[in-house]
């Protein structure tokens, strides 16, 4: 009897033991990275109302925009690139369009100056262009263009401290070139650039940069966030910055046109990661061949290595599941509390983005 008893306790135990393992392997499950190679973080994916994508989901074929689901994995061989071929016409016409919109003019044109040609990496071997817009996956991009210059074989072999070391990557850029050579590509090479969300973008930004920053760059926390919150946070006992920068300082600095301008003159380049992609990469006076989406990018990446003739050269790196869907629920979270006025500046700033690439308005936070 006893014998049993002890059984049965131990029976119990191995149950208990299971249950905990199971749990644990679940949790794991549904935590999702937040950028490529980011730190893990736990969010309830949802998918975007029709009323807030009806742009994006206008632009799709049939076929191609039940592929573009959030529970789509897709490999390069599933893309069909006839249809996808159709919604990359779409597109550029659409910008093409917006473009030519004297209304929006000053929100959507901006030179092809020295910050534009900076952002565009260039591979001659392949006669392609990449406009680099920071927060929507473009250091796989240029881990493709690494390898296809001949510094690594594959994108699995080159380290992660190398991709933004722009003395050692062996990435050229436009700007490191002659006028001449210059006109030369923009005329001639196949020329892209990947875009997400404006708003999903910022909150990257701003996480990236303020909240995690994953590679130490000191200057973010202690010359960046102190400037923003000595000027826009209402009551700011500690001017340091030390307490760190709210999403709300940050969101009023962007809304602020003629402060914001002030305070980028100190910040230098650092602004790349979330001035306008008009401001990076001058779309209407640029003409882009493929304008990729973050939140069809298992579809776009395959079409974007087919149309530049590279696709048996070199693979995009592997996409985490779920990493590109459009996350309402993460959007209402970090703009709850902040006022409709500073988020209607916000947009207006912004503005120019959300039409040239068909990002719908988000009523939902404006109205």
């Amino acid at each position: 009897m006893m014998r049993r008893h002890w059984l049965l306790v131990g029976a119990c135990g191995w149950v208990l033991l299971i249950l905990m393992f199971v749990s644990k392997f679940i949790n794991f499950g549904f935590r999702m990275p937040d950028d490529y190679g980011g730190r893990a973080e736990s969010l309830n994916w949802t998918i975007p109302s029709l009323r807030t994508m009806k742009p994006l989901l206008n632009q799709l074929p049939q076929n191609a925009a039940s592929q573009s689901s959030p529970t789509s994995s897709a490999q390069p061989d599933e893309v069909d690139f006839s249809d996808w071929e159709l919604v990359m016409r779409q597109r550029l016409q659409l910008l093409s369009t917006v473009c030519k919109n004297s209304s929006l003019w000053n929100l959507t044109h901006t030179s092809v100056r020295k910050l534009v040609l900076d952002r565009i990496f260039v591979c001659d071997k392949h006669k392609i262009l990449f406009c680099q817009t920071p927060k929507v996956g473009n250091t796989q991009w240029k881990k493709v263009l690494i390898v296809l210059n001949g510094k690594f074989p594959r994108v699995q072999d080159i380290p992660e401290n190398l991709v933004h070391d722009h003395e050692r990557n062996g990435l050229p850029r436009l700007s490191s070139m002659s006028d001449a050579e210059i006109t030369e590509r923009l005329k001639t090479y196949f020329k892209f650039l990947i875009v997400r969300d404006p708003f999903e973008r910022l909150i990257s930004a701003f996480k990236d940069k303020f909240v995690q920053n994953p590679r130490f760059e000191p200057w973010y926390k202690h010359t960046i966030a102190p400037a923003i919150i000595r000027k826009y946070r209402k009551y700011h006992r500690d001017s340091s910055g030390s307490a760190g920068l709210h999403f709300e300082d940050f969101v009023r600095y962007l809304g602020d046109e003629s402060g914001q301008k002030q305070l980028d003159r100190q910040f230098g380049e650092h602004i790349i990661h979330w001035i306008t992609y008009v401001e990076l990469c001058a779309p209407c006076h640029i003409s882009y061949d493929v304008i990729g989406h973050h939140e069809t990018l298992e579809q776009d990446a395959p079409y974007i290595l087919k149309a530049a003739k590279i696709e048996h050269l070199v693979s995009y790196p592997s996409i985490p599941q779920g990493i590109t869907h459009y996350n309402r629920t993460k959007v209402e979270h970090y703009f709850s509390g902040i006022s409709k006025r500073d988020i209607r500046r916000l947009y207006t700033s912004y503005q120019g983005d959300f039409s040239l690439f068909g990002y719908h308005r988000p009523d939902f936070l404006l109205d």
